[in-house]
């Protein structure tokens, strides 16, 4: 029997703002243990929570990005449980009126994955486990959340991975927060069940907690999804659970039974206000929105003529789309500034946190007058590569590097010399041209830029040594 996976994501995106939800404590990543919090953070008897109004702008921005309807009437609500980590035995959160609710997200094919809710809650602290011991460090605890929930509707591994990248790129572009998985501002549970392919039915679903990378999300679920259809065709049943996977062994492991939430028994939170959003307030969030990744992929694709490649390599970071912008204002074509980036530029910033900062040697500016250059004619494509080189290397503009006897190309006269001296000069090249290897003129124009410290036209050069070639004095 065939079987199809049925995944839905929760995904915890902490928000960059300056300090927590519900009091002035920093949010900044790190620092000792038990420093960044207060009374309000680890819930002292008579403290009381304020709500901080920039985690409601942020998540509207968030839920106007996936095309979520924005409630004008939401609330906090108590959600119960016991653990260490969260010393009030509550964490607040939204049940029953969350602030977004009812968007998507669209995937390269085409399907639309369904986003039921985004609501707003308190992050928790982080239990540390040591030599036996269990220690609490309540730094994190109160640090503003969005859970951004979907409907079952992804069908494959790689939809769960398209998702993830996209939802990260578009948290980033909208500057709610930097999506740092590793650091923990972006985690998610994966809910995974299989069925009987063509069944409407949804099967027993387990949950994968607290993912931290998209590569572990691929493994977790690929192995998840062969459990369970084991099970399955084993006559077993799958538990509903709450799952662990461990990167070293690439399995799940059973944590605690899965919660429901009756379990958490959530009720209103009695110290804080009713979350009112004027319409007004939307419309001047959604007037500030910036361009999005999936649109700007199109724009330079439809208006720019950008392969779609290069146009998704070049929208993944907002910095690199804002850079690419800069470097290709009064330019002829987009493609020499996209090549030039994509190619040697990319080479510097090769991690994918380098690349989120992008801070390279070579200012759009920069690039922007060396394009300029190769666009009037004083350089050819082969001293604008190397010239790009030594910026990179020395941060120095094309003009410091570039004399003035370097530009303006070869006259006709000195363009024909040289081609005529590469055919000489390079006896197999002609041998093997004519014996129907066609690269072999390759070889020859090299000699020609190579004379010429890259200032000949290469494309020119070639049909010059070819004609030569073919008639020969």
């Amino acid at each position: 029997m065939k079987y199809e996976l049925v995944a839905g994501f929760e995904t915890h995106v902490e928000l960059a703002t300056n300090t927590k939800i519900f009091c002035s404590c920093t949010t900044q990543f790190g620092g000792e243990p038990n420093t960044h919090c207060c009374p309000i953070c680890i819930g002292l008897p008579g403290t009381l929570p304020k709500l901080n109004k920039r985690v409601v702008e942020y998540a509207i921005r968030a839920g106007l990005a996936t095309n979520c309807e924005i409630a004008e009437i939401s609330k906090m609500d108590r959600k119960n449980y016991c653990y260490p980590d969260l010393p009030k035995a509550y964490q607040i959160s939204q049940y029953d009126k969350p602030l977004c609710e009812h968007g998507y997200i669209q995937l390269s094919n085409g399907r639309k994955i369904r986003i039921l809710r985004i609501h707003i809650e308190e992050d928790a602290g982080k239990l540390v486990h040591r030599r036996g011991d269990t220690l609490v460090d309540y730094n994190r605890g109160g640090v503003p959340l969005i859970e951004i929930v979907t409907e079952p509707d992804f069908r494959s591994v790689d939809e769960a991975k398209e998702y993830v990248e996209k939802l990260q790129s578009i948290m980033r572009y909208i500057g709610v927060s930097d999506c740092k998985m590793q650091e923990g501002s972006m985690r998610c549970d994966v809910n995974i069940s299989v069925r009987p392919e063509g069944s409407e039915k949804l099967g027993t679903r387990t949950e994968i907690k607290n993912m931290n990378s998209i590569t572990f999300i691929a493994k977790a679920m690929e192995y998840e999804y062969g459990r369970q259809v084991d099970l399955l065709e084993s006559g077993e049943k799958v538990i509903q659970e709450t799952l662990r996977y461990d990167d070293v062994s690439n399995t799940t492991s059973s944590m605690r039974g899965k919660e429901d939430a009756n379990d958490y028994r959530y009720f209103r939170d009695p110290d804080l206000v009713t979350i009112n959003v004027p319409r007004k307030m939307v419309e001047e969030i959604k007037e500030s929105l910036p361009e999005l990744p999936e649109q700007k992929k199109e724009r330079y694709t439809d208006e720019l003529g950008l392969p779609e490649a290069d146009a998704l390599l070049l929208t993944k970071y907002r910095r690199i789309a804002e850079y690419f912008e800069k470097a290709i204002e009064g330019t002829k074509t987009p493609k020499t500034a996209a090549n030039f980036i994509i190619g040697q530029i990319f080479r510097t910033v090769e991690t994918e946190s380098e690349k989120e900062q992008f801070d390279v040697s070579v200012s759009a500016e920069n690039l922007n007058e060396l394009i300029k250059l190769l666009d009037s004619g004083k350089i050819r494509m082969n001293l604008a590569k190397s010239t790009l080189d030594k910026m990179l290397e020395t941060g120095k503009k094309a003009a410091e590097l570039i004399s003035e006897s370097d530009m303006g190309g070869l006259d006709e006269g000195a363009l024909d010399e040289l081609c005529r001296q590469a055919v000489e000069n390079n006896p197999k090249a002609v041998s093997d041209y004519l014996a129907g290897k066609e690269k072999a003129v390759k070889a020859m124009v090299g000699f020609v830029m190579k004379n010429s410290r890259g200032k000949a036209d290469a494309a020119l050069a070639e049909q010059k040594i070819i004609a030569m070639i073919k008639n020969p004095g």
